[in-house]
């Protein structure tokens, strides 16, 4: 399904989002800011932007890692990279978020936009990024939330169920109906202390999140213990 649509998916995370999924990155790198030059793991990182607004914030000369399981996203993030010198200490890696093939303690930060509820076992996603951060490290989770206030909850999930699957199936044309899939995983996906929770049960500790634009999106960020 992301192989499928990779070629339109910088497209549409911005037409949907109405752009605001920039600002959300932009929050991201400055809540949770780099420090030093101890590498930076951007994971289920599609085609980079999140990997690319931590080198743009990173001190130069700081090894920012993208890693994805999908080939074709990989594909698109090189060819950006490419286009712009500031991102040579981007690197691409096909990699299984349940399976990082980096050693323990290795990143400063270890990063995930919109792809936590995408992997299969959550938990396993967590541990692996505690496992793989640095002790004292930071790791940071930038996800799809549910507004908890009306009216504008009653117009986010109209527009969730509704709108947003067929605007993305008009301008995608994939086989598969992934526009359906982004409602039905949010819904289903723990979010505000249950998924601090989560992060504390796999290893990591003072979790805490930031709701972004009403609770559209969220903002959850802990610590590896020293």
């Amino acid at each position: 399904m992301f192989g499928q649509i990779a070629s339109n998916y910088d497209r549409m995370n911005h037409l949907l989002s109405m752009n605001i999924d920039r600002y959300w990155r932009w929050r991201t790198v400055r809540k949770v800011a780099p420090s030093g030059d101890a590498p930076i793991l951007d994971i289920c990182s599609g085609t980079g932007d999140l990997a690319f607004a931590y080198c743009r914030k990173a001190d130069k000369g700081t090894q920012v890692v993208a890693a994805d399981f999908t080939r074709e996203m990989l594909q698109i993030g090189e060819q950006k990279k490419d286009r712009r010198a500031i991102y040579q200490n981007v690197r691409f890696v096909e990699a299984d978020a349940q399976h990082l093939p980096f050693e323990k303690d290795t990143f400063q930060i270890v990063s995930v936009s919109f792809g936590l509820r995408n992997i299969a076992d959550t938990d396993r996603g967590l541990s692996e990024m505690a496992r793989v951060c640095q002790p004292g490290g930071k790791v940071a989770v930038l996800e799809f939330s549910k507004p908890g206030w009306q009216p504008f909850k009653a117009f986010y999930g109209f527009y969730m169920n509704h709108i947003l699957p067929r605007i993305g199936q008009f301008f995608a044309k994939n086989e598969e109906d992934a526009y359906n899939y982004l409602p039905e995983s949010v819904s289903e996906f723990p979010d505000g202390q249950r998924l601090v929770d989560k992060m504390h049960e796999n290893g990591l500790v003072d979790g805490r999140y930031y709701t972004l634009t009403g609770g559209i999106a969220t903002l959850y960020v802990a610590e590896k213990p020293e």
